[in-house]
């Protein structure tokens, strides 16, 4: 699976990692508030297509009545999922009582489940992704997981870190694997996958039933790719300049594709430094990107960039 990671899971980089072997994708965290007050000014973060599938809309909030609404609301584009965020651990969005926010109220978020199942249709999954817990002293993702299943989710998926640690320390695979053993449904597992090899040892370690990678793959799409190969084979393609050089090319044209360039050019700054980490001349093509002001301007960047040449 490719996380949803907000600012960088658009359909460009959605449809990339599609094009390198991943299988599952779920759309930026879209507010369910949002959704049901002005529908327009969210569509952009929930449009996908045909080659996206299967396809799971992930939304965020605090309000099971609400939440419940801009499910059915999504249903208008039949995703496969609808996945509900309880681990986000922005402060933007715990202050508002969403996201990880709702690891401090299990009975809630169960109240959510249960309405939110309610209104999707059957062909209409629901899942849920949360945290171990709110900090090392109130860690309850086992409760927490079993009271969502008894609510109605159809899977779950877990990123074993508090929402104290934010992004920081190492996940707990160990969690994975205790909630994995009490479940009935499947179970997602996500955190700390940064190379092929990791992704087969959250397999094994686990026995989780599917791996979720988000930061991992940022500048690496190939790397979905390249988990299929060590599956099949024990053995897999490194990544060679000219698939960074090809792909970063390729990048810049989906997102001028879907997005207007003069807000691609923007957001593309972000997305296209972490294919820059550690290749010769990376900090100099970095700061030269961050101040192109056109696609064309940052293709040649790139195509002149030392480390990229073969």
């Amino acid at each position: 699976w490719l996380a949803p990671m907000a600012g960088y899971t658009d359909r460009a980089f959605r449809h990339l990692c599609k094009e390198y072997g991943a299988d599952v994708m779920v759309s930026e965290m879209v507010s369910a508030d949002g959704l049901v007050r002005n529908t327009k000014k969210t569509l952009p973060y929930i449009l996908f297509d045909g080659l996206e599938r299967p396809f799971g809309i992930q939304i965020f909030g605090s309000e099971p009545y609400i939440l419940a609404k801009a499910a059915e609301l999504c249903l208008a584009w039949n995703p496969d999922f609808i996945d509900l965020n309880m681990g986000c651990p922005a402060k933007k969005v715990v202050r508002k009582g969403a996201g990880a926010a709702l690891m401090k109220n299990p009975v809630l978020a169960a109240e959510i489940v249960r309405e939110m199942k309610a209104v999707l249709d059957k062909g209409c999954f629901l899942s849920a992704k949360f945290r171990s817990g709110w900090d090392f002293k109130s860690i309850n993702y086992l409760d927490f997981g079993l009271r969502l299943q008894d609510a109605g989710a159809d899977f779950l998926c877990l990123h074993p870190r508090t929402q104290s640690q934010m992004f920081s320390g190492t996940a707990n695979w160990t969690h994975i694997a205790e909630l994995k053993k009490q479940l009935s449904i499947p179970l997602i597992g996500n955190g700390d996958i940064q190379t092929p090899e990791d992704a087969l040892r959250m397999y094994e370690e686990t026995k989780c039933d599917s791996v979720m990678i988000g930061r991992g793959a940022l500048g690496k799409p190939w790397i979905f790719q390249q988990i299929h190969q060590l599956e099949k084979n024990n053995d897999y393609t490194p990544a060679s300049r000219q698939l960074i050089l090809e792909t970063m090319l390729r990048h810049i044209d989906m997102a001028t594709h879907f997005k207007p360039e003069s807000v691609a050019v923007k957001e593309l700054r972000s997305q296209l430094c972490f294919y820059t980490k550690g290749i010769i001349g990376g900090a100099e093509l970095r700061q030269a990107i961050n101040h192109a002001v056109s696609a064309e301007q940052i293709k040649e960047l790139i195509k002149s960039c030392e480390g990229l040449k073969f």
